[in-house]
């Protein structure tokens, strides 16, 4: 640590290759350079990457500058930007004997996607002492040697390079001996020892010296080790190889006791002086692992694995031994043959995992580094995907490539994918390695509600409780979350907008349609609403539909009796018929109506009570009142017939009219019966002298028209209908019309009653419906004939003064 204290030096930082940003995805093709020395602290500041990279520190959060996830040297600081170090260098483990020695690897800025490539050049420092493997050296040297003669010894090693490399030996002061610093032909060097003088056994059998080897590092630093020297009797020739320097190539993956080749030497002694033993000199430690060699033949062989990713060259020292104390020394070069043994390697340098489905073609999902070990064809990598997803792959650069979308995204249609990228060598044969992500596609609101149905119609029966619920409709929306929330409104009725939320109302979560108030089929039929489904999505979507909805008819309307109806003094009216009335005879006519529509206001007509049973009949449908036989001598003149009126809804509902009918063939035989009654009120006398008065009026009024009339059919042959009115209380004066209120009813029209002169019978006629009915009003007025009202409402009568029996009367109830 000492050493390593005095040889840091201030970091110099040095920018190579600077270069503008690039606005555009895709790793940069220039590299930025720094150098640093080995072994520096952590935390030390390498350079300010981000000045270098032309980024200001305010953009430094945004764009999230780091280095790649492989790299363990190295980290940026998030606040200044600066490149410091983040783990020990030490240059001899990372890069060994070689002379330069570089750390590249990848910084990634986002925002917009960069990758820029850094080279840091590591600088050795003087932190490794040269050492000899051996604590000792043992050399057998016979007295006979002459002076000149050489001896190799064990090298040292220094894990340092260039100058802090290993540079001399020196070698303990001595008469005998020397020494010589020699260079190997891959650069080591080794010592030799050169014999100056002769040696005798017989005066000294033994040398002891110290071998020291010193770097050239400032300050240097050295190693020693001990020389033993054995003078021996004379053997005077040395083993020599047949080859100074042997080479061969080998496969890597070759197992373990292949032959290498075979290295041989000779001697020119004979006998136990021309044995010879072959050893390994000097050879890394690393390689005697890998190789051994057989002392008596010389045969290399493997003793482990070889990887050419890890060792491309071997070079290996040979010692060829005699008996005696001569030795030859060779190298052996072996290359390693690299072969397609490593598969590709797919790295993730940046990648989204969550996607916009409405991202644009060509967005940037992930950025994929690929690597190969092997090199040649074996290093040169494709990578590809599955087509059939809308991604692509595309090459930026060295061993990169884009992964972007290829097509338009739905996640309506597709969730997520599981995109398999495969990377494949061109080696023989091929190796590949796949590796597999999964990306969500996130969704936005790019779909707007839709309703189940195109249009909606629902039946309400009417009388509903308010706060019933009427309809639902129901729309669906494939967004997720908020974007396929969906809540309802009703933006548009036909009803009068003040009063719409009055009649209903609708659940904003479930679609339900509420009834506000009670409905009345009679008031409205039908109406029809425009509901709205909107989402919750920003900005939000929305689709319409109509809702039409029919109030259903009830039965909740009993018949209305228009005819015959009580006067305005509440008497009832009498209908007069003639005595010779003939089975069939029309007397009058039921007239009713039903507020309600359909079945319900289907009216059929009914007898529940008369007074001779089987005198009178009534039609079913129309309420025609007919004489089923003629009146006999003990009927009575007066009959009470009582009619009822019951609709078709179930249950029915029913009315009842009251008929009164005087069987008189002239009015004086009306007018004695009925001053058979108790003696009648003032009011009862004064209308009893306007009828007299109205009679007598009639009557004159009559024979002027029938004179009148007589003259013009002499004339012009066509005959003149004419008509009067009675005092008030008896009739109305004739006006067409309809009901109010009864458009839509079973009776849509008004009825003339007439009673024709040229008959014995009396005559119905019922006309079409008139746009409106006036007010009633009786009147005594100067036409020459007289119309008795059946309803002061909708009903008129026609009398024909001629058949003067046929009229009706009031009679006080």
């Amino acid at each position: 640590m000492q050493r390593y204290a005095r040889q840091v030096e201030p970091m110099k930082k040095q920018v190579l290759f600077p270069f503008l940003l690039s606005l555009f995805f895709g790793a940069s093709s220039q590299q930025i350079r720094y150098s640093i020395s080995e072994e520096m602290a952590k935390g030390s500041l390498v350079g300010n990457l981000a000045k270098d990279l032309g980024l200001s520190v305010q953009e430094l959060p945004a764009r999230k500058l780091r280095v790649s996830e492989e790299e363990d040297y190295f980290r940026v600081s998030p606040e200044s930007g600066d490149l410091l170090v983040s783990g020990r260098i030490d240059r001899e483990k990372i890069c060994g004997r070689t002379s330069e020695c570089a750390l590249e690897f990848e910084t990634v800025a986002e925002n917009p996607m960069n990758i820029f490539h850094v080279v840091v050049a590591i600088q050795d420092i003087n932190d490794n002492a040269p050492q000899f493997v051996a604590k000792s050296i043992d050399l057998e040297i016979c007295e006979s040697a002459l002076p000149g003669v050489k001896f190799s010894l064990d090298s040292a090693q220094d894990a340092d390079v260039d100058i802090n490399s290993l540079k001399l030996y020196i070698i303990s002061p001595n008469q005998y001996f020397s020494l010589s610093t020699k260079e190997s032909p891959d650069g080591s060097k080794y010592p030799e020892l050169l014999l100056e003088k002769s040696l005798d056994r017989e005066q000294q059998s033994s040398h002891h010296l110290i071998l020291t080897a010193v770097d050239g590092g400032d300050p240097s630093l050295s190693g020693t080790t001990q020389i033993h020297i054995q003078v021996t009797d004379a053997n005077d020739n040395a083993p020599v190889f047949s080859q100074d320097v042997y080479r061969v190539s080998l496969q890597e993956n070759v197992p373990p006791g292949t032959l290498v080749l075979q290295v041989t030497a000779t001697d020119q002694d004979e006998g136990i002086n021309a044995e010879i033993l072959y050893a390994f000199h000097n050879a890394p430690t690393s390689s005697n692992h890998l190789f051994i060699i057989d002392p008596n033949t010389g045969d290399i062989t493997t003793n482990g694995t070889l990887d050419f990713e890890k060792t491309r060259k071997y070079v290996l020292g040979v010692e060829a031994k005699n008996r005696g104390v001569h030795t030859a020394h060779c190298n052996v070069q072996i290359e390693i043959v690299d072969e397609n043994d490593n598969a590709p390697e797919v790295t993730f340098i940046s990648f989204s995992n969550h996607i916009p489905e409405d991202s644009d073609i060509g967005t940037i999902i992930a950025l994929i580094k690929v690597r190969d070990q092997d090199s040649g064809k074996n290093g040169l990598v494709t990578c590809y995907i599955q087509e059939d997803l809308p991604f692509k792959l595309e090459s930026t650069s060295k061993n990169y490539y884009k992964l972007v979308i290829d097509r338009a995204l739905d996640r309506e249609q597709t969730t997520e994918y599981n995109v398999t990228i495969t990377a494949t060598d061109r080696g023989k044969p091929a190796l590949s390695s796949s590796t597999s992500v999964i990306l969500h596609i996130a969704d936005i609101n790019d779909n707007a509600p839709a309703f189940h149905e195109a249009a909606y119609t629902v039946h309400v029966a009417e009388n509903n409780p308010p706060g019933a619920s009427i309809a639902q409709v129901s729309a669906s929306d494939p967004d997720l979350g908020r974007n396929g929330h969906i809540s309802y409104s009703i933006m548009a009725s036909d009803l009068e907008p003040r009063t719409l939320s009055s009649y209903v109302s609708v659940n904003t979560q479930s679609g339900v349609v509420f009834a506000q108030r009670t409905f009345d089929h009679e008031q409205l039929r039908a109406f029809e609403l425009t509901l709205q489904a909107r989402d919750q999505g920003s900005p939000s979507l929305s689709a319409n539909v109509s809702l039409r909805v029919l109030v259903d008819d009830l039965n909740d309307n009993a018949p209305r009796v228009l005819y015959p109806v009580l006067g305005p003094d509440g008497s009832a009216l009498f209908d007069t018929v003639p005595r010779a009335a003939q089975p069939g005879y029309l007397v009058t006519k039921v007239v009713a109506v039903d507020e309600d529509s359909g079945h319900n206001a289907w009216l059929s007509y009914h007898v529940m009570q008369a007074s001779e049973p089987g005198l009178f009949s009534v039609g079913l449908r129309t309420g025609e009142v007919r004489t089923v036989r003629a009146l006999g001598d003990r009927d009575s003149v007066r009959q009470r017939l009582l009619v009822a009126v019951r609709d078709g809804g179930q249950p029915p509902l029913s009315a009842t009219a009251t008929l009164h009918l005087v069987f008189a063939d002239s009015m004086q035989e009306i007018l004695p019966d009925l001053s058979d009654h108790p003696e009648p009120s003032d009011s009862q006398t004064e209308l009893q002298f306007y009828l007299v008065v109205a009679l007598a009026l009639i009557s004159v009024l009559f024979l002027l028209a029938v004179i009148l009339a007589i003259a013009l059919r002499l004339r012009s042959s066509s005959s003149l209908e004419t008509g009067g009115c009675f005092q008030p209380g008896f009739c109305s004066k004739p006006r067409p019309g309809v009901l109010p209120n009864y458009s839509e009813g079973t009776l849509p029209y008004s009825c003339n009653l007439f009673v024709a002169s040229q008959s014995a019978k009396t005559e119905f006629h019922f006309l079409n419906a008139t746009p409106e009915m006036a007010p009633p009003q009786d009147l005594l007025c100067d036409d020459s004939s007289a119309v008795i009202g059946a309803s002061s409402e909708d009903c008129k009568i026609t009398y024909d003064p001629s058949f003067s029996s046929h009229v009706s009367f009031c009679k006080s109830i």
